[in-house]
């Protein structure tokens, strides 16, 4: 066959056959399936360019033996993360989709000089600099609104009051401190929409009847599961302290808490009332471990489906403070242990990012709304929480001095190659707990599809920004 005559006429249709396979194998092969085929496909075309070269070229065998080896390395591998192929992988989509940007940008052009002078949103992209698509990408998707922040912020707290007034008419001696909201909506760190906050409601421990107990100290040996221990019951037994209600094998149930919280507040508050006082849809969420309520506010027109009926969701989480020490009662995070508290470590990461930010005027702030946003909206890197991305920045600024607002495009790659290299060895280690690893909680599928998007996004950024 003469591959020379016909390959400037076939090449169209080869490149129009790759797209297609490509486009299509994801959904019926999977992750791992899609990024074999398009190495082996990617290869094949390779090798018929090369074949159509062979008469001038006598050392063309030597360099199918190569690529084919190349071929068979990858499809003896069934991930990406687990089995090191982030070279071959970068190296082909950086070959395929480098074109193919250059010919949309080219078309583009050529195909709106004779109608009109307005540019399309393609070629916008393609005329903009990552750092300038950061910063579009940064102030019409992930800040929110100050007026949606303010109306979200009004309602939690009229419902932090309804409930923190019933607690106080309902257990008059229950010992509690004055709520408050907290989360990433009061710090600034809330992305894309205003759906979620949390409603703090701390416990008044006696210092002399209770101990807290790190986790390395107790038998479950997991440096964030503490343990709230009943002390000195021989000079005050048990029954002094309100809290003794609450005792399982001689320390404080985060479990048995929960269930009394969830009786007198989601099962037993007037709900429709409440909802009619505050002009929205106010509903408990049962049938989970946490307390969590769903806030509806109603629409005046009815039926409408506009953000006046975006679901809003509270968490109401106890909470134990002692010096620099946060516990939270979340049975959610801490199963299957019924005496459990969670270490919170999420105070200490976000002040510790403010005052970076304050002592250099940094954007580290910044990049970790930009690298949620970018999380939030994609639905491969949805599972990844916000705990890792906050102290992978955390971990760069102890390496990295500048982080001014003209080092965003820099740092926002850097952070994506730091997270490569993380899923690939499965590990990121806790800043201020170096012992617990914040990828623990993810699966293998869910590192290998987070793992595809992100080499992908190595050569081609923009398609996180989309």
């Amino acid at each position: 066959m003469d591959f020379r005559s016909g390959r400037r006429r076939g090449e169209e249709g080869i490149a129009v056959v790759i797209d297609f396979l490509l486009s299509n194998a994801r959904l019926v092969l999977g992750v791992g399936g899609a990024a074999v085929l398009g190495i082996a496909t990617l290869v094949v075309k390779r090798l018929i360019e090369r074949a159509g070269r062979a008469a001038e070229d006598e050392k063309v065998e030597q360099k199918m033996v190569e690529s084919w080896e190349e071929l068979s390395l990858a499809s003896a591998s069934p991930t990406l993360i687990g089995k090191s192929l982030e070279g071959v992988v970068m190296k082909e989509v950086a070959k395929a989709t480098k074109p193919h940007r250059a010919d949309l940008c080219e078309k583009s052009s050529l195909d709106i000089q004779p109608k009109s002078d307005v540019k399309p949103k393609r070629l916008q992209l393609c005329a903009l600099t990552l750092q300038e698509r950061l910063l579009q990408f940064y102030y019409t998707r992930a800040v929110l609104s100050p007026v949606e922040v303010h109306r979200v912020q009004s309602l939690a707290l009229d419902i932090c009051t309804e409930i923190q007034g019933f607690l106080h008419t309902r257990h008059p001696d229950m010992p509690l401190g004055e709520m408050s909201l907290g989360g990433s909506l009061l710090d600034d760190l809330e992305v894309v929409r205003a759906d979620h906050t949390c409603l703090l409601v701390p416990l008044q421990l006696e210092a002399s009847l209770w101990r807290l107990i790190p986790g390395e100290e107790t038998l479950l040996t997991h440096p964030l599961h503490w343990m709230v221990r009943r002390v000195n019951l021989e000079y005050f037994p048990r029954g002094r302290s309100y809290w003794d209600r609450f005792l399982v094998g001689g320390y404080l149930s985060s479990e048995a808490l929960v269930n009394m919280l969830s009786k007198t507040v989601m099962e037993t508050m007037n709900w429709p009332s409440i909802s009619s006082t505050l002009d929205c849809l106010v509903r408990p969420v049962l049938g989970g471990p946490e307390l969590s309520l769903e806030i509806r506010p109603e629409d005046p027109e009815g039926g409408g489906k506009g953000n006046g009926n975006s679901p809003l969701f509270i968490s109401m989480i106890p909470v134990l403070r002692e010096e620099d020490v946060v516990l939270t009662c979340q049975p959610e995070l801490t199963a299957p242990w019924v005496n459990a508290w969670h270490l919170s470590l999420y105070p200490s990461e976000t002040q510790r990012l403010t005052q970076l930010d304050e002592s250099d005027s940094g954007c580290r702030r910044n990049v970790l709304k930009t690298l949620k946003a970018v999380c939030k909206l994609n639905p491969a890197l949805r599972p990844m929480p916000s705990a890792p991305l906050a102290n992978l920045i955390l971990h760069l600024s102890d390496r990295e001095s500048d982080w001014s607002d003209g080092s965003l495009e820099v740092r926002f790659q850097q952070c994506i190659t730091e997270l490569i290299g993380c899923l690939e060895q499965g590990v990121l280690h806790s800043y201020f707990k170096p012992v617990v690893n914040l990828l623990g909680s993810l699966s293998e599928d869910q590192v290998d599809q987070m793992g595809f998007m992100l080499y992908c996004a190595m050569s081609e950024p923009e398609i996180l920004l989309i």
